[in-house]
């Protein structure tokens, strides 16, 4: 069954598009088919990084979301990508309950899973806890990202009240690591994509490089148990596409 990923989390900095941006070149890795939308208009990060597979939509206007069902239908063996802007919940959930969404997708058949962005500040515990009572969203698969890049402390977190609530809807927990500073500016200052980073010789030195391939491996496993293997998968680690 393919999937429908919306990935959140309210709060601006908590690095939606970073998650957006690897598990678009993990499912590129893996050969899985996809179809990115990119929903901040102020950024327009993910449109921007994989411009070949992602196109740009408005939030608050019900014919551009339209076009996330429209994909589904036209795309039935593609997961879908929907890299969502900071406080945007309250239109897209708009939008799913005018339109009935969750129940197209269901008959199109596409798993939704809703990806919950989190720094290690006490505002994505408390957005996590809205969105755990938001009922629009209760019939989901709810995916929390724990971004080590913005936060090395999630102790608060996994000792929280949201934490537990989460676990009882049966929440996936990914730690997305840290990749070095230095390393992701150039990454973004280059408009790379990261298998770009990963085998660029002319713009990255080898050690560079590898770091990038490290990095991936170890979010690559992360989102491997979180989303199970895929049937074009051939081992237990999704590889990292290097030239031949």
């Amino acid at each position: 069954m393919s999937r429908v990923h919306f990935i959140g989390g309210e709060k601006g900095g908590v690095g939606k598009s970073m998650t957006a941006r690897v598990l678009a070149q993990y499912l590129i890795d893996a050969g899985r088919p996809f179809v990115g939308f990119d929903a901040d208009a102020s950024h327009s990060t993910f449109a921007r990084f994989y411009d070949e597979f992602s196109s740009q939509i408005t939030i608050d206007e019900y014919e551009s979301l339209d076009q996330i069902l429209q994909a589904a239908e036209d795309h039935p063996d593609s997961d879908i990508i929907v890299d969502l802007a900071a406080q945007t919940s309250r239109s897209l959930e708009r939008w799913i309950d005018d339109s009935d969404a969750f129940a197209a997708f269901e008959e199109l058949g596409k798993e939704v899973f809703f990806w919950h962005v989190m720094d290690d500040g006490a505002d994505s515990i408390r957005l996590l806890e809205t969105l755990l009572d938001q009922q629009v969203f209760g019939s989901v698969q709810l995916v929390v990202v724990q971004n080590e890049g913005r936060g090395g402390n999630f102790g608060k977190f996994e000792a929280s009240e949201a934490f537990r609530k989460a676990q009882g809807r049966y929440a996936r927990f990914v730690t997305l690591p840290r990749l070095s500073a230095p390393q992701a500016q150039k990454i973004d200052f280059n408009n790379m994509s990261f298998w770009a980073a990963a085998n660029n010789r002319d713009m990255f030195s080898i050690g560079e490089r590898q770091r990038v391939r490290a990095w991936l491996k170890k979010v690559y496993k992360s989102l491997q148990d979180t989303l199970g293997s895929s049937s074009t998968e051939t081992s237990s680690q999704v590889a990292i596409s290097t030239p031949s």
